[in-house]
């Protein structure tokens, strides 16, 4: 059996997930996404990747692709437009973006993905950023990504600029399918018009309210997103010893 056929048909399309407005529509589901598409991805522990695509192990498809097994690859929490896949399909195509994605469903407890203090250049939307919010329980996901695909991250998120990337080291935790707990890294509010939006002292979780309300939004940038974390300088260094399964 070929790597391809292995994939079997695909569970969704790009255009099941529009990205517009922000952050974008996204698959209840953990998924492996290439060339427009996506595959569901499945917990096996029978598996030696511990997740199966299709009728094979994720790791067997990945190196079959020519692209890094998960062991290889950096957990990066994404909690606004990256979990759209016709977001990454955007990465791709304006950001050089290669190889398969893998986006793992997680459940972040202590962590609120809130509206920020300003809008993006390209088409005046709101994005989000991360706080720490204790006793919040959300749904996000993790990016497996190799060291190029967290370039493009990068670049997208503007860090050093827009955003700062860090590890994540407080009271938090992000939670696979699985149950394990993934040690992950996320992009934190960095330049002003990042910061936390605080409206009436307070600020607004993505999940409250919807784009064109938030567009409306007035408030003040916040001084501090309370995440318990490390500014990482340059690159990350090496992936975590064992992936997340």
């Amino acid at each position: 059996m070929t790597v391809v056929n292995a994939l079997g048909p695909a569970t969704f399309r790009d255009a099941e997930f529009p990205a517009d407005p922000y952050p974008g529509a996204r698959p209840g589901h953990s998924y492996l996404h290439l060339d427009g598409q996506g595959w569901r991805l499945w917990p096996d522990v029978s598996s030696p990747s511990g997740w199966r695509v299709g009728s094979g192990c994720l790791d067997a498809l990945l190196t079959g692709l020519g692209a890094e097994p998960l062991a290889a690859r950096w957990p990066v929490l994404a909690y606004g437009s990256n979990v759209c896949p016709s977001k990454i399909t955007w990465l791709r195509e304006e950001l050089g973006l290669g190889g398969p994605v893998v986006v793992l469903s997680a459940t972040c407890t202590g962590l609120s993905a809130v509206w920020a203090s300003g809008v993006r250049a390209r088409d005046g939307q709101r994005p989000a950023v991360l706080v720490s919010a204790p006793g919040v329980v959300e749904h996000h996901a993790v990016w497996l990504a190799t060291a190029e695909q967290r370039r493009v991250l990068d670049a997208c998120e503007g860090r050093g600029e827009r955003y700062r990337l860090v590890r994540l080291h407080g009271p938090e935790r992000v939670e696979l399918e699985t149950g394990r707990t993934a040690h992950v890294l996320a992009y934190g509010a960095l330049g002003e018009i990042r910061r936390p939006l605080l409206v009436d002292g307070r600020w607004v979780p993505c999940n409250t309210l919807g784009q064109h309300e938030a567009r409306e939004l007035t408030g003040i940038p916040a001084t501090s997103d309370g995440l318990t974390c490390t500014e990482i300088v340059g690159e990350p260094g090496p992936p975590p010893a064992a992936a997340p399964r």
